[in-house]
């Protein structure tokens, strides 16, 4: 769970914005019925840690919905209790914590699996990759569901798409970067397949939790990097540093969210919970899909209003890093079998779609 140093107002101010937010945009439903509450404690109930804090945008809402999605399609027979952040296990030990049975279900990103499975990181983040659409097509239309399934079983897990989050902002850094040489000597936070792109540039990769990153930015321990998408870096008050903000977010175009049982707990439950769940996670991927857009325009007005400048990275410089990323994917591929045939599998379906691409969009 993210720690809140009582010099940092902004990220307090921020989460009690949200918290406001979300509060007002739940108030409308309607209140449980008593025959809502009979079939309440009849019901199934999961137990899911999540690795997003429920009250923050984009991921965090979109743990909230897919829990009321499932309750209402199950008509109240399964429900999850959500469990915040770091209460049982660590964020990225979560998926340890599902095959020891410490948890009995998480919802989290692909990314924390990499390390174990490290085909995984295609499905979490790869810089200049697919966008949010076409990620969801090559999961649902391509061979994406089959190879997540499949690296996920090898780990003893059932994994489930869940939710896809759009692309991140750039980062905020304290200098300008224009050249690739801009890059050199900066002490930068970046994570994933990211990571060694930016110290091929020349940068020192500081790994930082993402709750440490605005203080270590704003005393300026770190000269600058990565933190989320304009909408969460809008809501911790991201804005309150003086920092120009980078744009298009290179290193993430996309990210899937996963929901995480142990293989045997997950065949425990019946044919149609189980079908319940999935269906449940397909409508979270669509309701974040029709979200992102909109709610990262209107935090991108919120940035700008708060006096934040908005700069694109030059064309010089996105060339460097395309060159770096496309050098380091190759380096995984080498390395690792499996993750060569799902990266080929991923590059082969996205280029089926150029042209139609390029033809259906009006200039």
């Amino acid at each position: 769970m993210w720690t809140v140093r009582p010099s940092i107002k902004a990220f307090v101010v921020g989460a009690t914005t949200i918290l406001g937010m979300l509060a007002g945009a739940w108030a409308g439903e309607p209140q449980p019925m008593a025959d809502d509450a009979a079939k309440a404690a009849s019901g199934r109930v999961l137990h899911m840690q999540t690795a997003f804090n429920p009250e923050l945008p984009g991921a965090g809402e979109g743990v909230r919905v897919f829990v009321k999605t499932l309750k209402r399609i199950s008509d109240n027979q399964l429900h999850i209790k959500i469990i915040e952040p770091g209460r049982i296990a660590p964020t990225r030990d979560m998926l340890d914590a599902i095959v020891s049975g410490d948890l009995e279900a998480a919802f989290t990103w692909s990314g924390y699996a990499a390390e174990k499975a490290p085909v995984l990181a295609l499905f979490a983040t790869v810089p200049f990759g697919p966008g949010p659409e076409e990620m969801t097509s090559w999961i649902l239309e391509g061979d994406g569901g089959k190879l997540h399934s499949e690296a996920y079983e090898k780990l003893g897990v059932a994994g489930v798409p869940c939710g896809m989050q759009g692309p991140k902002g750039g980062g905020w850094f304290r200098g300008d970067l224009d050249t690739a040489q801009d890059f050199k000597g900066e002490r930068l936070r970046y994570g994933a397949i990211a990571a060694p792109v930016v110290q091929r540039m020349g940068a020192t990769v500081v790994p930082l939790p993402a709750g440490e990153f605005f203080y270590q930015l704003q005393q300026g321990r770190v000269d600058g990097g990565e933190m989320s998408t304009p909408a969460m870096d809008a809501a911790l008050g991201f804005d309150k540093l003086g920092l120009p903000y980078y744009m298009p977010g290179w290193q993430q175009p996309s990210a899937v969210l996963d929901f995480l049982m142990r293989k045997d707990k997950w065949l425990a439950l019946s044919a149609a919970e189980r079908a319940q769940i999935v269906t449940a996670c397909r409508a979270n991927i669509t309701w974040m899909l029709s979200r992102s857009t909109h709610s990262q325009a209107l935090a991108l007005e919120k940035l700008r209003a708060a006096g934040v400048t908005i700069k694109q990275w030059s064309p010089e410089l996105l060339d460097a890093l395309r060159r770096n990323t496309e050098i380091v994917l190759k380096e995984r591929a080498a390395a690792d079998p499996e993750f060569a045939a799902a990266w080929e599998n991923q590059k082969k379906f996205v280029a089926q779609s150029t042209d139609w691409r390029s033809l259906s969009r009006l200039p």
